[in-house]
């Protein structure tokens, strides 16, 4: 059973796709600073269907100088590790004019400076390896961007750039790198849009709806699978069309 690492999976975005994989046979291992109510209850959903499996595992990513460790004994205890899905990630409105320095320091260090480290550790392990793949988590904010999230936009804008590139230094060894690249969702992350906000997106999308967790999850899963083997250094928009 391969291994796959999810980050931020303990809710959300992330905790629909840690659930898709182990519904398909993956052995994922969701990271997040806090255990939640769902990720527990998403644990024992898989123990009972008898699929893949589903565990957890504390750390809080944001203390950069303990990530090559706890990748080291994540590795040491579950063996190589397949996959990466660099979901974690915070999210902060506000004008930048009027940001504080603090504030913005965070969204670096969360949004591209820790899954950049992550990637680091865990792309050594898959060199070992003789392979493996990595979805990063982007967002249509990093190409289109959005009023009064600049900071979010740089950081998810720069994971686009390190996809890429990444990409290109690390697929002679085997090892795949793509990005999801979501619209407006339907999770804690949206709670910046209004009911007014959320209908323009709707009437604007080539589908005339929002796209759900469980579309970028898909997505996610196609990636990790073999029907992609091919394919690498790319962004993939799940967005239902608000971006055509």
């Amino acid at each position: 059973m391969r291994n796959v690492l999810v980050t931020g999976g303990s809710r959300g975005l992330g905790l629909s796709i840690a659930r898709k994989l182990a519904s398909v046979g993956y052995n994922c291992i969701a990271i997040s600073r806090k255990r939640s109510d769902q990720i527990t209850s998403a644990i024992k959903e898989i123990e009972r269907s008898g699929t893949g499996s589903l565990s957890f595992v504390p750390a809080d990513l944001d203390e950069i100088a303990k990530i090559p460790e706890f990748i080291r004994k994540l590795r040491k205890q579950y063996g190589p590790i397949y996959g990466l899905v660099n979901n974690a990630a915070v999210l902060s409105h506000g004008l930048l004019a009027t940001m504080h320095n603090s504030k913005i320091e965070h969204l670096v260090r969360m949004n591209t400076l820790s899954p950049m480290i992550v990637t680091k550790y865990v792309a050594r392990s898959m060199m070992a390896d003789g392979g493996g793949r990595i979805v990063n988590v982007a967002s249509i904010i990093g190409f289109t961007g959005y009023s009064g999230l600049a900071a979010y936009a740089a950081t998810k804008a720069s994971m686009i750039g390190f996809t890429r590139s990444l990409a290109r230094e690390i697929g002679s060894l085997g090892i795949n790198v793509n990005a999801v690249a979501p619209g407006a969702l339907e999770t804690d992350m949206a709670e910046i849009l209004d009911d007014r906000q959320r209908e323009q997106i709707v009437r604007r999308s080539a589908l005339h709806r929002l796209a759900s967790v469980e579309d970028v999850a898909h997505a996610v899963e196609f990636l990790l699978g073999e029907g992609s083997r091919s394919i690498t250094g790319t962004v993939v928009t799940v967005d239902a069309g608000s971006t055509a």
